[in-house]
């Protein structure tokens, strides 16, 4: 599967988005570099969705977004009357539900008396409850490349749920101009994965550090076949360095069949759960 650039895409779930970053490469060995926001200063949501919208109606590109692009339905399935939602009317109802939060937050859903029973929220774990998880989550663990959080845990410094409800509202709003990994057909479009930057780390065994230096980075990406970007007068943060690393980190697995088709024979993941890109079948 071919493409003509390979994005890497730090997110932020915080009702005022801090710490995204966006790199993209060429196909090749060419070093990935970042795009700077357009004030100069910082990302917001709507801004990278704005950035995002315009490269893939210029470009057949490979998106990478770091973020749970579904809920497990063991528990989000019971939000909706029909027999039958799939992936995208669980976008719709967070979207929905979001309304006019500023720079499409998305904490409102968690706050929403309809659904904050199920997320743990404030204080020490409920008594009883359990995480749930998606498939997705439990191969990645078992495959020895992270531990990805369930998204239903808003409380904590690794907590991923209120990027991935926020996530969720750009995905609604961007379908239909790109294809969105493992739910829609990619062929002769843009395409939107699900990517969790440890895994790249893990996949060349740089374990679970913080890339914070220069020199670190350049043996992470050369690793990934890539070259590097010329170092800065300071070192780099670790949400540039995760979305340079991913850029390239999606440029490498792309041309791995195997990837493409880890989900094939999970119908849940394929209509409604998704799936982390380069996450083995277990």
């Amino acid at each position: 599967m071919s493409f003509t650039r390979f994005v890497g895409l730090d997110w932020s779930g915080a009702r005022q988005a801090n710490g995204i970053a966006i790199a993209v490469c060429a196909p090749g060995k060419v070093a990935p570099r970042l795009i700077q926001p357009p004030d100069g200063r910082r990302w917001s949501r709507q801004q990278a969705l704005d950035w995002v919208a315009g490269l893939v109606a210029r470009e057949r590109a490979l998106v990478g977004f770091d973020f749970a692009f579904s809920l497990p339905f063991s528990r989000a399935g019971r939000y909706f009357g029909h027999a039958d939602p799939t992936v995208h009317h669980l976008w719709e109802l967070v979207d929905g539900v979001g309304g006019e939060a500023a720079d499409l937050w998305g904490g409102g859903f968690a706050l929403d008396p309809r659904f904050a029973p199920d997320f743990w929220r404030v204080g020490p774990r409920p008594k009883g409850y359990v995480e749930p998880h998606r498939p997705t989550e439990f191969a990645c663990r078992a495959a020895g490349l992270g531990a990805p959080e369930s998204p239903y845990k808003l409380i904590g410094a690794k907590q991923v749920g209120l990027g991935a409800l926020a996530g969720m509202r750009v995905l609604h709003r961007l379908k239909g101009q790109a294809a969105t990994w493992p739910f829609d057909d990619l062929a002769g479009r843009s395409v939107l994965v699900e990517m969790y930057p440890r895994l790249f780390l893990r996949r060349v065994g740089a374990g679970n550090k913080k890339v914070r230096d220069w020199g670190d980075l350049a043996t992470v990406l050369k690793a990934l076949g890539s070259r590097s970007p010329r170092p800065g007068d300071k070192p780099p943060s670790d949400h540039d360095t995760d979305a340079l690393v991913a850029a390239a980190g999606l440029r490498a697995l792309a041309a791995e069949d195997g990837v493409w088709d880890a989900p094939r024979h999970d119908k849940d993941a394929l209509r409604r759960e998704g799936w982390i890109f380069g996450v083995p079948r277990p």
